[in-house]
């Protein structure tokens, strides 16, 4: 289990019926087509660095958190987090929800917490972590790309 300092890990209730969790067929078909890689924002992404040579792996699974991103050479990690998923001013949203609060509110909590001793630990390994939300990416992909040719530029110099 990941610790992050002296925070306990959030409680998520198991997503099902016998815990007053009810879902649509329909809704079930929605949520399976929900990618965790090689999205459309993480494509984008991909493919304006490689375009300007700057070469990567993807999906390192032996490094913590298994990043979108990992420029080895620089010891650079990215990742792309999805608004809803990773809590995009979660201050407000929290409060819009509506069906499932108690799994949803914990859910995405949790992966609130998890990101942080994701970057901890990396941190410890000497990596540099960089997140981008997915609107970032589609709206100033610029902004993101620039980011990483500049943590790129420090560590090359």
């Amino acid at each position: 289990m990941i610790k992050y300092k002296d925070e306990d890990p959030i409680n998520v209730p198991r997503f099902n019926e016998e815990n007053g969790f009810y879902t649509t067929r329909q809704r079930s078909l929605l949520m399976s087509k929900i990618r965790s890689k090689n999205t459309k924002p993480e494509m984008l992404l991909r493919k304006a660095l490689w375009s300007l040579g700057i070469r990567y792996r993807i999906h390192n699974k032996l490094l913590q958190g298994n990043p979108d991103i990992v420029i080895k050479k620089h010891k650079l990690v990215i990742f792309i987090d999805g608004e809803f998923w990773h809590g995009y001013e979660w201050d407000k949203k929290r409060e819009k929800i509506k069906t499932n609060r108690d799994f949803w509110i914990a859910k995405i909590e949790r992966n609130m917490q998890r990101d942080r001793a994701n970057n901890h630990k990396l941190e410890l390994l000497g990596y540099i972590v960089l997140r981008f939300w997915e609107k970032e990416i589609k709206t100033d992909i610029n902004y993101c790309i620039n980011k990483v040719i500049r943590f790129t530029a420090i560590k090359s110099t």
